[in-house]
């Protein structure tokens, strides 16, 4: 059990010392992972950056992710029954917000170059591994030096799948219990994080950073 993000993201830094200063970027999946996000960047002396990739939630069941999207990559599994429109439906809907976001988060400054870098992906918690799979695939293309998931908890099935991901070549996860139900459940405060906060932490972090 963690008390917060933020305890999450010191004991994850802890984790990930021995890529501090070797030429490292770190990927958070908003929102939720850019408190952690920020905490190894800044520990680890690397630029911090977002991750743009969201789930599909089941027709009957949002927060069962079915899949995930990014802005030119889908990754899709559990969709026995699931119709086809629904899907491409979804997938034109979540990439007018992965769009907007880009726009929200980017507004003066352009994506870290990940061609040769050490790219770690930070979220505070995986169910499925959905989002961080299709993230890695997405990463995968920039040609990276290594793929890093990283985080807090996760079920050892998600584990497992990540671990045999030809996207992922490490993975780094602090707690992986059998009776896992969401990620909120390992947390004593697992509030929200807003748009305006994960850009804060984002300015923040980059601020003295030379890009």
């Amino acid at each position: 059990m963690f008390k917060d993000r933020i305890e999450a993201g010191i004991q994850l830094a802890d984790e990930l010392l021995p890529y501090k200063d070797q030429n490292a970027v770190v990927l958070a999946i908003p929102r939720g992972g850019l408190p952690l996000g920020a905490l190894v960047a800044k520990t680890l002396n690397a630029p911090l950056d977002v991750a743009l990739s969201k789930k599909i939630g089941h027709p009957y069941n949002r927060e069962y992710a079915i899949g995930a999207v990014s802005m030119d990559q889908i990754v899709l599994n559990d969709v026995a029954g699931v119709h086809t429109r629904y899907i491409e439906e979804e997938t034109t809907r979540i990439r007018e917000k992965l769009k907007k976001r880009y726009q929200q988060y980017y507004k003066k400054r352009k994506p870290q170059e990940l061609k040769d870098k050490i790219v770690i992906i930070i979220d505070d918690g995986i169910a499925t591994g959905n989002t961080i799979r299709v993230t890695a695939e997405m990463v995968k293309a920039h040609e990276p030096k290594k793929v890093i998931v990283a985080i807090p908890v996760a079920p050892p099935s998600a584990i497992k799948s990540l671990e045999a991901s030809a996207f992922v070549d490490e993975v780094i996860c602090l707690y992986t219990p059998y009776d896992f139900m969401a990620v909120g459940q390992f947390y004593e405060y697992f509030d929200q994080v807003s748009d305006k906060e994960a850009i804060n932490l984002l300015q923040e972090s980059n601020k003295y950073k030379q890009h």
